[in-house]
């Protein structure tokens, strides 16, 4: 997988940020609503961050209305629960020359426009 952007798009944080970095023709942009997350990018995702939970987003309503805070998740739950909903992976997730950057904090977008820089 090569340079690619899993955003949502009736997400404001996620098209403010894709405004924000310019994302141009060099980018396949993905829209996780529109064409899910297949598994075998979800696991070439978890090889490039050694992790399924690093790509959940705890943040999503459901999260907290399946009471899953409550619960001891583990790898494979992580991975069932992003694969059958597309709210449970953290976003945007920018996979650019082979180096990810999840999420949508100031010093992931930044981390991210440096990278993009050099």
């Amino acid at each position: 997988m090569k340079n690619t952007i899993f955003y949502l798009s009736t997400c404001s944080t996620c098209t403010r940020i894709i405004k924000e970095i310019a994302p141009d023709n060099i980018f396949k942009m993905q829209d996780i609503k529109k064409v899910t997350v297949t598994k075998q990018q979800l696991t070439e995702l978890r090889e490039m961050v050694r992790s399924y939970e690093a790509l959940f987003n705890r943040k999503a309503i459901k999260y907290r209305s399946l009471g899953l805070q409550h619960k001891a998740l583990e790898e494979s739950d992580y991975e069932r629960l992003i694969l059958n909903d597309y709210t449970f992976l953290k976003r945007p997730v920018i996979v650019f020359r082979n180096r990810i950057f999840i999420g949508n904090s100031k010093n992931v977008i930044q981390d991210f426009m440096q990278f993009r820089k050099g």
